[in-house]
């Protein structure tokens, strides 16, 4: 498990994993934008704990859905 995980990361970093890493990039930022405000909006106004938990509930939901179209190599 671990050998392929090491895989998987040799293969990301140098840049052979996916076809479009333009687009793999694109698509985290797209994500990590989103969270990251959303954590700050609702741990500002609800609290922190409430803002992670939040979070990673809609983090979690999004990533299969930015991450659906992309192509492997």
């Amino acid at each position: 498990m671990l050998d392929m995980f090491l895989n998987s990361v040799r293969l990301f970093f140098t840049g052979r994993l996916f076809r479009d890493n333009r687009a793999v990039l694109i698509q985290w930022f797209k994500g990590f934008s989103v969270c990251f405000v959303l954590l700050l909006v609702v741990g500002w106004t609800v609290s922190p704990l409430a803002g992670v938990v939040v979070t990673g509930l809609v983090g979690g939901a999004v990533q299969p859905l930015l991450f659906k179209d992309l192509k492997w190599a």
